[in-house]
């Protein structure tokens, strides 16, 4: 009962800011609808229950698996069973991940189907070698360098309106079906090794998972030889609910409720299965730590199942409307500070988020505290964010803005402590979830929609697609910057304290 009641507060904590910022908005400078309004009241209640049930549930089922599966895994030494396993967890928990559920029906010009399969096998891929890179011991550092590197090069054979959705495809994919799982994967695999590097490599894994994908949506551009995308913007708005009574708006969630317990069920029944077939071989749960999963299994269920809903149907016709507006007044001039201001508190309800700060607290022994991470993930989204706002109002081409970033992330990589090099990287694949897809990504579809009413389809797909990428992209470069930081004050700490040491030896001898 005590965790339930933490886990309500901390969720209640992490949404009251957001909701409250939006209400004012609506209450003054962006207003909306009395409909609108009571969708988003509920989508916040539903998220405040779906999230803390989700982290209990993420908590007592998602993060045990994995580090079990992880350890055994690596225990047994046979690389083509480590590879092979790894390939097929990684497309198992990414076809049905609901963040690339959504930006694959935002996507008219790709089939929905190719586009998932596509970002699922690039997510197979890398988690094989994620998994295999903390086996062999390579430097993580390294590995960044080249595929970023190949990544920002191959994006130049794509069109500009193509770019945006293979960089914001790493982004959602590591989701809140995802992440948990995967990095307590590879928590359980650095459990095996011997070395000292071992805690240092078990973070990293989410970064090459959301490497993955864009090579591999890029590799499609090309070889389809895409010429470009447009966006449907009229469809996107016929799809925003609308209703005059209370009740329809209750029947519009009992929907939703339905609709996403459906894709949470299929997203879960892959791991169930694996699951099942892995307790079967190896026997290496006890009866009551299966009663435990299964239980963890059914919180994670229901909670992502309402928090879904409460992000998807309550909170993307706000998102769309307060953009609308914002850029309706002094031609955009609020647009950029808003945007950083709900950055700031909006990754705080992402439920990855809290799973990755709290395993960071927990991998690091108490070093770097959750709340460093969380300050070091809200200052590089309300940035992203900003940027993005900035790239709506000028049109700035995506690269200007993600090959310079990229230079800055990859040079600090040599610069700060190993631990911070995967922690900033997964960072960046976490603060990219679910509410970028949901609420901050249809902000900036209005925005565009009303700044450019003529052309709205095209310029959404190079203007207001990519956010989540720059989000995904700005906490790697504050939280390696918390990390070179950390690493001077620890070394001004010990040469302090050594110089004590000195004049506390030396000053009895000058005595005597």
């Amino acid at each position: 009962m005590n965790l339930i009641k933490q886990n309500l507060k901390e969720s209640l904590n992490s949404v009251f800011p957001i909701a409250a910022i939006v209400l004012v908005l609506s209450m003054t400078i962006t207003p909306i609808s009395a409909g609108e309004t009571i969708l988003f009241l509920m989508g916040a209640v539903f998220l405040v229950f779906g999230m803390s049930l989700f982290t209990m549930g993420a908590e007592m089922s998602m993060q045990p698996l994995g580090s079990q599966i992880g350890a055994s895994v690596a225990k047994s030494g046979k690389v083509w069973l480590i590879a092979f396993v790894a390939f097929i967890i990684g497309i198992a928990i990414t076809v049905s991940e609901p963040d690339l559920q959504i930006l694959a029906s935002q996507i008219s010009d790709i089939p929905g189907i190719l586009l998932i399969l596509t970002v699922s096998v690039g997510v197979g891929l890398f988690l094989v070698i994620a998994v295999l890179r903390m086996i062999l011991g390579i430097n993580l550092n390294i590995i960044l360098l080249i595929f970023y590197i190949a990544a920002l090069v191959m994006s130049f054979f794509l069109p500009e309106s193509f770019r945006p959705l293979a960089f914001d495809s790493g982004g959602v994919t590591t989701g809140p079906m995802t992440v948990p799982f995967i990095m307590s994967l590879g928590a359980g695999v650095s459990s095996v090794k011997k070395n000292k590097d071992g805690g240092d490599d078990s973070f990293g894994i989410t970064a090459l998972c959301s490497i993955g994908p864009i090579i591999a949506v890029l590799v499609l551009g090309i070889v389809a030889n895409i010429k470009g995308l447009t966006y449907d913007t009229q469809s996107f708005i016929d799809g925003i609910a609308q209703f005059d009574e209370t009740r329809e708006g209750l029947l519009i969630f009992a929907k939703g409720l339905l609709k996403y317990a459906e894709e949470v069920a299929l997203a879960l029944l892959p791991i169930v299965v694996f699951t099942v077939v892995y307790q079967l071989v190896s026997r290496a749960f006890s009866k009551r730590q299966l009663i435990r999963l299964a239980i963890g299994v059914v919180y994670t269920f229901v909670g992502l199942a309402i928090f879904l809903t409460g992000a998807n149907v309550g909170f993307l016709p706000t998102g769309f409307t307060v953009g609308s507006a914002l850029a309706d007044i002094g031609g955009g001039i609020l647009l950029v500070p808003i945007a950083m201001l709900l950055g700031f508190f909006i990754v705080r309800v992402e439920p990855a988020v809290y799973v990755l700060n709290h395993l960071v607290e927990e991998m690091s022994a108490g070093a770097i505290s959750a709340k460093t991470t969380g300050r070091g993930l809200s200052i590089g989204v309300a940035a992203a964010l900003g940027l993005s706002a900035i790239r709506i109002l000028t049109g700035l081409p995506i690269m200007y803005v993600l090959i310079p970033g990229y230079i800055i992330a990859l040079v600090l990589c040599f610069f700060v402590p190993r631990i911070f090099v995967g922690i900033a990287f997964d960072s960046g694949g976490v603060a990219s979830g679910t509410m970028m897809s949901a609420f901050v990504l249809p902000l900036c579809i209005g925005a565009c929609y009303t700044l450019n009413p003529g052309a709205a389809d095209a310029v959404i797909m190079t203007d207001a697609f990519g956010c989540v990428s720059f989000v995904a992209m700005a906490p790697i470069i504050t939280i390696q910057i918390s990390g070179l930081i950390y690493s001077i004050k620890s070394k001004n700490r010990k040469q302090s304290f050594i110089s004590r040491t000195e004049t506390f030896v030396e000053y009895p001898r000058e005595k005597r």
